[in-house]
């Protein structure tokens, strides 16, 4: 039975938040559900006792966390979804993620998604948190996705993640002609009004993505982006918010299709349904052998290729 300990200080920042606030913060690779179950059952405890999850906490105060993943695992089932598996070693997955693929139950999708296919590929990953994924990709978002099939892989690669030593290259086709690269560093959190969307807000978390131009389309500039972030919709969104959405984007995104293009340009534009949005390549240190290092790339989809192919470079650019 996998047993696990960490440990956490509240800093000053972090003073004043209830305590199940700050743990879904701090330990974001675990469910609110079961980290509110670890406060109750005394698994995670403050300064050694226990309190209730909407404590306040404290400047200096110790967080505790000793449990037994296995003992308070989430209730998945193994199901045999084909998976496309870019890299495999004893410590790691690396998926190519389809489109239309949900990565973990939720709201309105209780099974058929990557953690139940996951589990499939490797029953063992009923002992980890999350089914052993580290961070996520949307819905209709494809490409590569990293899953850690040990214990110590997942600690690692979790750290790795928050201290943006993992590399994730995508590719974003976006409306309009983008003329330079540049560094979008804009705070993100929840729409006021709407949960399931983010957007741009002073009092959000800190996001920064990077892009540069790849190949200028008609219509559209097909960019690179790489993250040093990984908030929820932070490319979505953050392309949105300079102007250039992604194509295709159902809730951040435009309607219709420019100006200017072929009847095959805008029967393929109108007709692409999901974000033109690919996880490209991912380069990360190995989590347990350091003098590895995983590097992993994913081929572009065929629905976004075919449009990329059908809205020609325009003549002249370069």
């Amino acid at each position: 039975m996998p047993t696990f300990e960490r440990h956490h200080q509240v800093s000053e920042d972090q003073a004043g938040q209830r305590l199940d606030q700050l743990l879904a913060g701090i330990w974001s690779d675990f469910s609110r559900s079961r980290l509110a179950q670890w406060v109750k059952s005394g698994d995670i405890t403050l300064n050694d006792g226990v309190v209730k999850p909407k404590h306040a906490v404290s400047v200096g105060d110790q967080i505790t966390l000793k449990a037994s993943l296995s003992a308070h695992s989430d209730t998945l089932t193994a199901q045999a979804i084909e998976l496309d598996v870019l890299y495999a070693d004893e410590a790691v997955f690396v998926i190519n993620k389809p489109a239309g693929l949900v990565v973990h139950p939720g709201s309105g999708n209780p099974d058929g998604t990557l953690a139940n296919a996951l589990l499939h590929l490797d029953p063992d990953l009923e002992a980890l948190p999350r089914a052993g994924l580290v961070h996520r990709l949307d819905k209709d978002t494809t490409g590569c996705l990293m899953v850690a099939r040990n214990l110590a892989a997942h600690h690692r690669l979790v750290t790795l993640l928050k201290d943006r030593e993992i590399k994730r290259r995508y590719l974003a086709l976006v409306w309009g002609r983008v003329l330079s690269g540049g560094t979008i560093d804009e705070p993100m959190g929840r729409h006021p009004t709407d949960r399931r969307k983010q957007v741009v807000r002073r009092d959000g978390r800190p996001a920064i993505t990077h892009y540069r131009l790849n190949t200028h389309l008609a219509g559209a500039t097909l960019l690179d982006v790489e993250l040093e972030t990984g908030r929820t919709h932070q490319i979505r969104v953050h392309m949105a918010h300079i102007g250039y959405p992604i194509v295709g984007d159902p809730v951040y995104g435009r309607r219709g299709s420019p100006g200017g293009l072929t009847e095959d340009q805008r029967l393929a534009w109108q007709g692409f349904s999901r974000q033109a949005l690919h996880a490209i390549e991912l380069i990360c240190p190995h989590p347990i052998d350091e003098t590895k290092e995983i590097k992993a790339a994913a081929p572009i989809p065929e629905d976004l290729q075919s449009l990329i192919t059908t809205l020609n470079p325009e003549v002249g650019d370069e």
